[in-house]
């Protein structure tokens, strides 16, 4: 098995198909997406290929180490992570393919008008001690 994160982008990817905001969706809409990613979560909780996803809010902060008891935090820039990504998924899979075949399957959930996003996801496997060994 192998763990992959599966991300999911507000922009900074290709356009989805049905490229509609989400803050622009009907409670209706949004209460069928969600549906949509728990049963995808609930489903690959059965076959013991789940492992964790979380929706990320827009809030967020830098830190950084700037010596003893001075963390300095500021609000920003956050051009990888606050306005790019949505969220994530950490599925346990037995290949590359089928990360990449339930990423598809992820992409389908349904947006604006109950039509399907065809959103682009970022397939990205865990790194290993065994990735880290120069051969």
């Amino acid at each position: 098995m192998a763990k992959y994160l599966l991300l999911k982008h507000y922009r900074g990817n290709p356009a989805a198909v049905n490229d509609v905001p989400m803050d622009r969706w009907t409670p209706e809409e949004i209460s069928a997406h969600m549906k949509y990613m728990n049963d995808f979560s609930a489903r690959l909780e059965k076959t013991g290929e789940y492992i964790d996803g979380q929706a990320l809010s827009p809030d967020g902060l830098w830190v950084r180490y700037d010596g003893e008891g001075r963390p300095p935090v500021t609000d920003g820039p956050f051009a990888e992570t606050k306005d790019l990504i949505a969220g994530w998924m950490v599925i346990d899979v037995d290949s590359r393919e089928r990360a990449i075949e339930l990423a598809g399957e992820l992409s389908a959930a349904p947006g604006a008008g109950g039509r399907p996003i065809h959103e682009w996801l970022e397939v990205r496997p865990f790194l290993t001690a065994h990735d880290m060994v120069a051969e």
